[in-house]
């Protein structure tokens, strides 16, 4: 009996370390993100300048993708600042889908019925210019007790979204913690994570990471933010496949963004990418008119026209929704394409 003892102490301890360096790996590669201009268009070959309160933050593996010596990249265009994000119109707000609004505490929303946000954090793997959250007012606190706890005394919210920033921007330690707090109130059922950072940092799906989901009782929903096929690789997708394999449904939402995917082929690429890779693109979004992110507009005409075009050329499975999230509404807002017949041709 001691030996088998000693044996599995010794196996639990080699996990534990396993873990432990996998957990620095991730953050250790984060520290290597593009924060500084001038060291950007170094490595760029480019000429930067501009500087914005909302600060630069790209995964050097993403920047690796990008072309060098032009500006016309769609990669680099999600999250180079730019001066065309000064003097946004009027329309375009700080928040731009009222999430003050929903409000039960500045860490929990709930916009739909059954259904809450947990803002975790404010920390995201990367910055992308058009975030509708870049100016929310987070709270630094990670004790979500108070949130818990309205949680725990309303039993038609059946499912929890994990979202922030990105959830993914907390240790598997916090995440843990988190989870078990969620399981332990009897009506939540599903749980939802929403997030990018697999795009910058795969590695970021540790196999701690994966033990969370795997021994959740509530049925998790795994939805990533891609927005150009070129985001895309096949480590990337092995690392999503580890959670697909635990019969996790990954899903992807994207955002219709003028210079990076607002034409067919793009689009076209981008879902069949997905979609071969076992992740069903799930939103199309029309931009959230957020400050400093009007320049990304694309109008509703021409995505309506591009989804009709996408409808005819791919299965349904790899056709994604066009949504526009309008704050009071009752869930996002479908744009059909009943309304191509009012559009001018």
């Amino acid at each position: 009996m001691r030996f088998c003892n000693l044996l599995r102490i010794k196996k639990m301890k080699k996990a534990t370390s396993q873990n432990l360096e996998l957990g620095l790996k991730w953050r250790k590669i984060q520290k290597e993100n593009f924060t500084n201009l001038d060291t950007l268009g170094k490595f760029l070959e480019l000429d930067l300048s501009y500087s914005s309160p909302f600060p630069l933050n790209l995964p050097r593996r993403l920047a690796s993708k990008i072309k060098k010596g032009t500006l016309n990249d769609p990669i680099l265009k999600q999250f180079l600042p730019v001066d065309e994000e000064e003097n946004p119109p009027l329309s375009y707000l700080d928040d731009p889908v009222c999430d003050t609004s929903f409000q039960k505490t500045p860490r929990l929303l709930q916009k739909y019925r059954g259904r809450a946000l947990l803002i975790t954090t404010s920390a995201c793997a990367m910055h992308c210019r058009f975030c509708f959250r870049q100016n929310y007012p987070y709270d630094p606190n990670t004790d979500f007790s108070k949130e818990l706890e309205i949680l725990r005394n309303d039993p038609t919210i059946t499912e929890i979204i994990l979202s922030g920033g990105d959830p993914l921007s907390l240790s598997d330690v916090t995440l843990k913690r988190v989870v078990e707090n969620l399981e332990a109130i009897p009506h939540l059922k599903l749980l939802r994570f929403h997030t990018r950072f697999p795009i910058g940092i795969p590695e970021r799906i540790t196999d701690s990471f994966l033990e969370i989901l795997k021994t959740s009782r509530l049925q998790t929903i795994f939805v990533i933010h891609v927005n150009h096929p070129r985001e895309l690789d096949d480590e990337i997708f092995a690392a999503l496949k580890k959670i697909s394999s635990l019969g996790i449904p990954l899903l992807c939402q994207s955002v219709l963004l003028s210079g990076v995917n607002d034409d067919f082929e793009t689009l076209k690429t981008l879902f069949i990418t997905l979609a071969t890779g076992g992740i069903i693109p799930y939103y199309l979004h029309q931009l959230d008119h957020v400050k400093q992110g009007h320049h990304f507009e694309v109008s509703t005409e021409k995505g309506l026209k591009l989804m009709e075009k996408l409808r005819g050329e791919l299965p349904g499975y790899a056709v994604p929704k066009f949504v526009q999230e309008i704050p009071f509404k009752n869930s996002k807002t479908p744009l059909p394409s009943s309304v191509l017949s009012m559009v001018k041709q």
